[in-house]
């Protein structure tokens, strides 16, 4: 199927249809919807200059090519959806999904999709399979009107294809619009072994599509999903924080066709409760200060990015991502973004795998990393111990305090020895 490319310059679009949820009827590069009447605007192009100063950070996230939806107003009742066609696959999605991973409430999943929302992500490794239940409880009414994407974390076509099944079963569903690979690091660990999985698969129906999901190495495990070409889609950790070097990667696999998805969009959930006082008064202050609808609206501004999957707990935290739909990324939300930048910088891991292999007892940093990011971060602790206990056991009993010095360093400025004995004494 062609791909879809975004443009490269300055031009008047095409008025679009208005609808109201569920998947389009146009196709098309990018479109941006309203219940009230919304038309897309052409993105202004200029190069992304890689640079660590404040100032070139600001100028950069303003220079890339991006979208821009009408604002509007009353968003609460009539959210504007934005939507952008998932490369070759085809399908329609709303630039912001739903991410389900720690999701408890399901009324918070009925109302996203009542109001449009139409992408929905979950995993058969979610709360032990309690998740892919709940989503498929709330869904199995409209199954035809939303894209559900479920991913397997197994290493063999035979274990893979069995979580295939549990999944199916229960979600209630007979089928996966997208079924992934789950958290590769390296290009080699997509193996012709699960490709063939996701080929028996579709050829039995039980998938549309196949994907492959990645927190960190994009830059290995990208290219390998475009090589081998059996691959639909790729979810890939994406946000502000992270290093730039990624941004031709992802431009090169949208004009291949390949659909992008964006998770970890948060940058950590800015809810570090061992640094500031509660995680309800951060969260409160962050909101106010616009920071977490500016990580969002900075991660769906890039056309090569189709939809967004950021976690969603409850009611405020839904409403105040679809804003991200109705408005453009401004100098203002960018502003915010680098003073955030600043903050988390000792803090959180952007998963970019410079420094995998460089801890002579073997200690997997971004991994421990993420698992710390999920309990202080997202504020689930249950999940970060979980995570941080399927370690192997030589690895769970490494104790950084009693290294002399930390052979380990960041170039983004993380106190990785600092960080990984807070892992350790909370989750170990």
């Amino acid at each position: 199927m062609k791909s879809h490319v975004m443009p490269q310059s300055r031009g008047s679009w095409d008025k679009l249809q208005l609808v109201s949820g569920g998947i389009g009827k146009r196709s098309g590069q990018a479109e941006s919807l309203s219940h009230l009447g919304a038309q897309a605007v052409a993105p202004e192009t200029e190069a992304l200059q890689s640079h660590s100063s404040r100032r070139d950070f600001l100028a950069a996230g303003l220079a890339l090519p991006g979208l821009r939806s009408a604002s509007v107003a009353g968003l609460a009742a009539e959210p504007a959806l934005q939507y952008r066609t998932l490369g070759r696959t085809g399908l329609k999605v709303t630039t912001v999904g739903f991410g389900c991973m720690i999701t408890s409430d399901p009324s918070v999943i009925q109302r996203a999709a009542d109001l449009g929302i139409n992408y929905f992500d979950t995993a058969r490794v979610y709360g032990r399979g309690n998740n892919e239940r709940m989503v498929g409880a709330v869904l199995k009414s409209r199954r035809k009107s939303v894209i559900l994407s479920s991913k397997s974390q197994a290493r063999s076509k035979q274990a893979a294809l069995a979580d295939l099944d549990a999944s199916l079963r229960e979600l209630g569903t007979d089928y996966l619009d997208v079924w992934c690979i789950h958290d590769r690091t390296r290009g080699e660990e997509i193996t012709d072994e699960l490709l063939e999985a996701q080929q028996i698969a579709k050829k039995d129906g039980k998938i549309r599509f196949a994907g492959v999901s990645t927190h960190r190495g994009q830059a290995s495990v990208i290219p390998a999903a475009l090589k081998c070409g059996k691959i639909d889609v790729v979810i890939s950790g994406y946000n502000f924080a992270m290093d730039k070097d990624l941004d031709p990667v992802l431009e090169s696999a949208h004009q291949a066709g390949l659909g992008l998805v964006a998770m970890k969009v948060m940058a950590g959930g800015f809810r570090n409760a061992s640094y500031y006082p509660t995680t309800n008064e951060l969260r409160s202050q962050l909101k106010r200060e616009g920071a977490l609808l500016a990580a969002l609206k900075w991660a769906i501004r890039n056309p090569y990015i189709h939809s967004s999957i950021p976690s969603m707990v409850d009611m405020d935290q839904l409403d105040e991502n679809l804003k991200a739909m109705a408005s453009p990324f401004t100098e203002a939300d960018q502003k915010i973004l680098s003073a955030r930048l600043e903050q988390i910088r000792p803090l959180y891991c952007r998963m970019c795998n410079r420094c995998e292999g460089t801890c002579p007892k073997g200690m997997p940093v971004p991994d421990v990393l993420r698992y710390l990011t999920y309990a202080e971060g997202y504020g689930q602790f249950a999940l970060g111990r979980e995570k941080f206990l399927e370690l192997p056991s030589e690895v769970q009993k490494i104790r950084c305090d009693l290294c002399p010095s930390c052979s380990v360093s960041c170039s983004f400025g993380v106190k990785v020895a600092e960080r990984l004995i807070r892992a350790q004494e909370l989750l170990a």
